[in-house]
């Protein structure tokens, strides 16, 4: 199904619907504030293996990220945040990054890297934030399978054309980017820059 979403104003039937389709086990392809992502509950096991077959992974080996809506949400999943740390994610969240962090007894094990760390995000978008929030826990999300072809990843009309016999909804809230999210490794306790992406470095540290 290809359901359009307003992206600054997300229509509440739209949404409930995207949300039940996750508490059922569904698939979506949804909009964050960077790149389109693959998206399902955290705790539906069959929705995960769907995505990792869809990404041709193994789970075991994958690195998901949580989108949560919220600072409070993050120290759910997350351990032991201490407070130059929380004061960064207050500056750059909600904000294009993704925060590695030791994972909490809260993270499914299926969903732990051998590190037992979790990456975290908070895109700054009303539909993913609103998903989240009606839906009642993270949502587990990675990037589409990459192609050269750029409209691949990011027009949902030709995502819709490609996946829609691999998921369940493509949600239209127009064009994506094409640039991912920075990604800041906070597991040891001193934040190093894995990649560089949409959100600036400077603007956290500077």
């Amino acid at each position: 199904m290809l359901l359009h979403i307003h992206p600054k104003d997300p229509q509440p039937r739209n949404i409930k619907t995207v949300v039940d389709c996750l508490k059922n086990g569904g698939v979506i392809i949804y909009p964050t504030d960077t790149i389109y992502g693959l998206g399902c509950d955290i705790y539906n096991v069959d929705a995960i293996e769907r995505i990792c077959r869809i990404k041709n992974i193994d789970p075991k080996k994958a690195q998901f990220s949580f989108v949560c809506n919220d600072l409070s949400h993050i120290s759910d999943y997350a351990k032991s945040i201490d407070t130059p740390i929380f004061r960064m994610l207050k500056k750059a969240l909600p904000g294009p990054y993704t925060f590695i962090f030791e994972a909490s007894k809260m993270v499914p094990k299926m969903l732990k890297t051998k590190k037992d760390t979790v990456g975290i995000r908070v895109p700054d978008h009303n539909i993913s934030q609103e998903l989240v929030r009606q839906l009642g826990n993270p949502i587990m999300s990675v990037s589409l399978p990459m192609d050269e072809e750029v409209e691949y990843y990011t027009d949902p009309l030709v995502m819709h054309e490609i996946f829609e016999d691999k998921v369940d909804i493509v949600i239209d809230s127009g064009i994506g980017s094409i640039v991912p999210s920075t990604v800041i490794d906070c597991s040891s306790g001193t934040p190093e820059l894995i990649r560089e992406g949409a959100g600036e470095w400077e603007k956290i540290f500077g």
